[in-house]
């Protein structure tokens, strides 16, 4: 099954209506459908290099759209509908998650592999604040197309192989580097989004 959507996926890149399936794409994966956008935007941009930015800005704005709508899944339907999809223990952990690193857990599940649709639902589940989930989003997913996006800008065809065999494992080390580098910007007031407002919640 997983086969024939990816297949289904790709075939959108070689017709006329591929830049709005990307977009459609892109906003339900991040609340519901199982194939990552990267698939298509690969596709479309390997096509035309020369639009590698934009197909990513359009993957980065129909993901964040997606990202809102689990945000509010999550505030209407609350657990019942995360324990639909999700176990409990998992469930819990996730929670754990956001009480810990706040913004950081949405910012890694947008880049890395780990399901992003589980933090939308969740951040709703859990009232993360709506400001910090659409930043933390858009840095996350933004981080994540536009290297896809860059890449096949710069390399072509070239690097083809290597982001289908490694994104996986290239991911992991790029979020590595960005959490040190908010880790860092977290020290500057300006910076510091996750920080709660005195007498908020």
């Amino acid at each position: 099954m997983i086969e024939n959507l990816l297949s289904w996926t790709v075939h959108w890149a070689q017709t006329p209506y591929g830049t709005l399936a990307l977009f459609i794409l892109a906003f339900a994966e991040s609340s519901f459908f199982p194939v990552p956008p990267d698939v298509l935007l690969i596709s479309l941009a390997l096509i035309n290099p020369a639009l590698s930015l934009f197909y990513a800005l359009i993957t980065l704005i129909g993901s964040v759209l997606g990202g809102v709508f689990g945000y509010f899944l999550g505030i209407k339907g609350g657990k019942p509908l995360l324990e639909r999809f999700v176990k409990k223990e998992k469930i819990e952990t996730v929670h754990q998650y956001f009480q810990k690193y706040e913004a950081w857990a949405i910012v890694i599940a947008g880049f890395t592999p780990i399901p992003y649709k589980v933090f939308t639902i969740s951040a709703g589940v859990f009232y993360v604040k709506f400001k910090t989930f659409v930043l933390a989003s858009i840095v996350g997913r933004g981080g994540r197309f536009f290297l896809v996006g860059l890449s096949i800008l710069l390399f072509g065809k070239e690097i083809r192989e290597l982001l289908e065999k490694y994104f996986n494992v290239i991911s992991i080390i790029f979020v590595l580097l960005l959490v040190g580098g908010f880790f860092i910007l977290k020290k500057l007031p300006v910076f510091n989004f996750t920080k709660k407002p005195e007498g908020g919640q």
